[in-house]
């Protein structure tokens, strides 16, 4: 399920629980970040720049309530595919996963645009599924 661009959530917002924990969805958001622009100059095929588009930052209480410890690898799964992703708590709000935007979450993403010319990056439905 995706959020209408005109109601995605802020930062700030508090996502309700998706029924439980146990269930494992949560709501991608992706975009890019400003370390992404410092490493543009790097290379998009660079090490650090692979490890920052394959990290996802999700509360720390979620990741104790579906049995994730940090550094460990969950499969984010969406309608249109699936991806790994290594784990780390951080300052998302209860309910929402942080992805930068790169190759990764472009497997999770359909084709639909929206009249903008690029995917749908946020208010994505996903599964998390420790690994």
């Amino acid at each position: 399920m995706r959020c209408p661009p005109t109601l995605i959530p802020s930062p700030a917002t508090t996502f309700p629980p998706i029924e439980t924990r146990s269930d494992k969805r949560f709501i991608l958001n992706s975009s890019r970040t400003s370390k992404q622009g410092t490493l543009i100059n790097v290379g998009k095929d660079s090490e650090e720049y692979k490890a920052l588009t394959g990290t996802l930052t999700m509360e720390a209480g979620d990741m104790e309530a579906i049995g994730l410890a940090e550094g460990q690898r969950a499969l984010v799964k969406t309608e249109f595919g699936e991806a790994e992703f290594t784990c780390q708590a951080g300052k998302v709000p209860e309910g929402m996963i942080f992805i930068p935007y790169g190759p990764p979450t472009c497997l999770l993403m359909g084709g639909d645009t929206d009249g903008t010319g690029m995917p749908t990056s946020k208010g994505w439905e996903v599964e998390v599924v420790p690994l």
